[in-house]
């Protein structure tokens, strides 16, 4: 292979390294420090500061010692630090979880140290490459804009291949560690080709790597099950008495519970349960937005048997969880769809008695499933007569972002009232009746659960500005709510519902 193709060659595998690397970053820092828009925020800021700093330091570098031998190292150098880098992530990262642990605002700084320590060397050493492949391909100042501008396609056609191949392909079929070792042979390949051939042997002995196993990504006690999914990573932890819990990225909350022989928790999925005493009769049909590990599902086989109950889940690895370990299966007239709650509603064409909307937790709350927008598409969807519920994040002395929902829902339906039935969970429900009152006794098994309900429920007092798809502000809200609380010593401990001892 000639030097210039050998120059093209290596400028292209960069572009595919540094977007992948970029992409398995964001999968190494969400079990610690989630993925929420500051753990973003900080991960596209400190990656596009690399390569500006790359892009400085390979001009002037490439100008003092034009050298394709030189380039060549810069490049594998960069390989050697991809490749290390998921062996190092777990201790550094453990070790910057429990230094900042206490710390309120600890998911910013974590995953910005956490970035610049892991990432940032390699990605300046990526970014040298295509100014240094420039000066070396350049014959004559004519041409330089054509050279430029290939080069600078090329390396760009390789991000988009590194950015699809890892997030959608690589990263659930491999996982994080091997799709790293796998970008950084094919990087160490074209480094190696513009310094000595045996230099090759850096790549294969990366690829030899891959065969390491990965092992647990975030070791955890009772940790049974773990899976880096296309959306995120999933985590189920089994306790010494039997239950397992549902946690997804960071592990701040709990998606779902099960017991073998106990399908009320205790916790805010019970709430749901004492919803269709304010309906007057039992559903006919219900939809479960955030469908989780079906918690609420495998309660309502229990307690209103003849219910059709559509369960969405965004996740099919958090659905494949939910059959395999917390009973989903268990009741026959669920029907788990894979998809996206609002695109999934606007493609329906049923029509439910209840919906529940069980997206929202924190610190991830998708701001269009909290705009006007979208509770229009809800309440199309709903019969006469029904109810959306909702659950929504609080904080002791801080309900903003349940009084921006309350606020949205009540520029779309007539009636919107609000339960607090623990801590940190509020119940909004909004109807399209005049009113939401009790109307039917339930199960026996569920009347202190209902007569909470009976005692607690409230018109909604609310008097914001509604949100809309183009300004709906629950990411920042979500942040600053946690943050104040964390920094203040609150502690995430609640005092289980009556339905459990």
């Amino acid at each position: 292979m000639t030097q210039q193709r050998s120059v093209y060659l290596l400028v292209f595998l960069a572009g595919v390294a540094t977007l992948a690397t970029e992409i398995c970053a964001s999968r190494l820092l969400a079990p610690y420090f989630g993925s929420s828009t500051i753990v973003w925020a900080n991960l596209i800021g400190l990656v596009l500061a690399s390569l500006s700093l790359g892009y400085w330091l390979g001009g002037k570098l490439a100008d003092r010692r034009p050298e394709p031998r030189l380039l060549g190292m810069i490049v594998l150098a960069a390989a050697l630090l991809v490749a290390v880098t998921p062996f190092l992530a777990k201790p550094l990262l453990d070790l910057s979880v429990e230094g900042l642990d206490q710390v309120s605002e600890g998911a910013a700084i974590g995953s910005f140290l956490g970035t610049l320590l892991l990432f940032a060397p390699a990605i300046t050493l990526l970014g040298m490459a295509a100014p240094f492949a420039i000066r070396l391909a350049l014959a004559d100042v004519e041409h330089a804009g054509a050279v430029a501008g290939r080069l600078y396609a090329l390396s760009t056609v390789g991000s988009l291949l590194g950015t699809f191949l890892s997030a959608l392909v690589l990263n659930p079929l491999i996982g994080t560690q091997r799709t790293m070792l796998l970008s950084a042979a094919l990087l160490a390949v074209g480094g190696a080709l513009l310094v000595r051939r045996r230099w090759l042997v850096v790549a294969v002995g990366m690829g030899a790597l891959l065969a390491i196993p990965p092992g647990a990504v975030k070791a955890s006690p009772g940790l049974i099950y773990e899976k880096e999914s296309r959306y995120q990573y999933v985590q189920v932890i089994e306790r010494s008495s039997g239950a397992r819990y549902l946690q997804l990225n960071e592990g701040i909350a709990v998606h779902s519970v099960w017991r073998e022989n106990d399908v009320l928790t205790g916790g805010v999925w019970d709430t749901f349960l004492a919803v269709p005493a304010l309906l007057g009769h039992e559903p006919r049909r219900v939809a479960v937005l955030g469908n989780a590990g079906g918690t609420v599902a495998r309660a309502f086989g229990r307690f209103y048997p003849p219910t059709e109950i559509d369960g969405v889940e965004i996740d099919p690895a958090v659905s494949d969880v939910g059959f395999r370990f917390f009973g989903m299966g268990d009741n026959r007239r669920l029907h788990v769809h894979d998809a996206d709650a609002r695109p999934f509603l606007r493609s329906t064409s049923e029509r439910y008695d209840l919906i529940y909307v069980d997206a929202y937790r924190p610190p991830y709350v998708p701001f269009y499933l909290a705009s006007r927008e979208f509770f229009e598409l809800v309440r199309s969807r709903l019969e006469p007569g029904g109810i959306v519920a909702l659950n929504v994040a609080t904080v002791p002395d801080d309900h903003r972002l349940a009084e921006g929902i309350e606020s949205t829902l009540k520029s779309v339906f007539p009636t919107v009232s609000v339960w607090q039935p623990l801590r940190f969970n509020r119940i909004v429900l909004a109807s399209t009746a005049d009113s939401i009152r009790m109307r039917s006794s339930p199960a026996s098994a569920l009347t202190p659960l209902v007569d909470l309900l009976a005692r607690d429920l409230r018109p909604s007092d609310a008097s914001g500005d509604a949100w809309t798809d183009d300004r709906a502000p629950v990411e920042w809200i979500t942040d600053r709510m946690i943050v104040s609380y964390a920094a203040e010593g609150g502690r995430l401990d609640e005092t289980p519902l009556p339905t459990r001892p």
